[in-house]
C-alpha cells in the first residue's frame, strides 16, 4: 500500500446524523432498550442483525474476538452456541468474563455488554440444535473448530460421508457442542451524533436495579 493509500484511509470519515440518544428516553431496564434496537435493525433488513463480536481472553491475558449470532435473550441473559472444543470455550472453561459488541453501523449504534458466562442445559441445547437446518446439524459435526486443517476438501470430504451416515433418522447431538448464557453486568449504548458528539448510556447492575450513567464520547 503507497503513501496515497494510507492516506485516503486517514480520511475516511462520515458524519453521524440519523439522530441523538438522550436520558428522558432511556427505559430502567437496558433490556427493554436492546430490544427495541434490535426490532429496528431487523425492520432495517440489515444483514446479519444478531451477529456480535465476542471476545475472550486466554490465559496468558491476550484477547481474541470473532463473530457469533445471537439465538436468544430474556432477563437471565443472552444465549448462542458452538463448539465446546473450540477456542473460546477453552478460554471461557478458565475465565467465564466475556465481551459482546453489536454493530449496526447502518442505524449508527453499537451495544456493548459485559458478562459472565454459563453453559447451558442439555434440554436446552438439545432443543436447538433440532431447530437448525439439517446440513447446519451435520455441519456440527464435521469440523474441530479452530483445529488446523490442511485443506477445504477435508471438510467437504467429511461433510459427504456424514450426510450419507446420517440419511436416516434424526442427527444426534454431538457430544462436543453446546451453549451458553451471558449473564449481564452492564451494557453500553452508543448513539452516533454530529461532530464525533456521539450519545454513550452506560447501564451498570446494582443489586436488582441498574444504574445509569452518560460516558463522553
Amino acid at each position: 500500500m503507497n503513501d496515497d493509500s494510507l492516506q485516503q484511509i486517514a480520511h475516511l470519515r462520515r458524519e453521524y446524523t440519523r439522530g441523538g440518544l438522550r436520558r428522558k428516553d432511556l427505559p430502567a431496564d437496558p433490556l427493554v432498550l436492546f430490544e427495541q434496537w434490535l426490532s429496528q435493525a431487523v425492520a432495517a433488513q440489515l444483514p446479519d442483525p444478531t451477529a456480535m463480536s465476542v471476545a475472550t481472553v486466554d490465559e496468558q491475558g491476550q484477547p481474541y474476538q470473532r463473530i457469533v449470532l445471537l439465538k436468544h435473550f430474556d432477563t437471565r441473559g443472552m444465549v448462542f452456541y458452538t463448539n465446546l472444543g473450540s477456542r473460546k470455550a477453552h478460554h471461557l472453561e478458565k475465565n467465564p468474563r466475556i465481551s459482546l459488541l453489536f454493530p449496526w453501523h447502518m442505524l449508527e449504534r453499537q451495544v456493548m455488554v459485559l458478562g459472565r458466562v454459563e453453559k447451558l442445559s442439555m434440554l436446552d441445547v438439545i432443543k436447538y440444535f433440532h431447530s437448525r437446518p439439517r446440513e447446519s446439524q451435520i455441519g456440527a459435526w464435521v469440523s474441530k473448530q479452530s483445529s488446523r486443517i490442511s485443506a477445504r476438501g477435508v471438510l467437504e470430504s467429511k461433510f459427504l460421508e456424514l450426510k450419507q451416515k446420517f440419511q436416516q433418522g434424526e442427527v444426534p447431538l454431538p457430544s462436543f457442542w453446546g451453549g451458553y448464557r451471558i449473564t449481564i453486568d452492564s451494557m453500553e449504548f452508543w448513539q452516533g451524533g454530529e461532530h464525533r458528539l456521539h450519545d454513550r448510556f452506560f447501564y451498570q447492575r446494582d443489586n436488582e436495579a441498574w444504574k445509569i450513567d452518560r460516558l463522553a464520547p
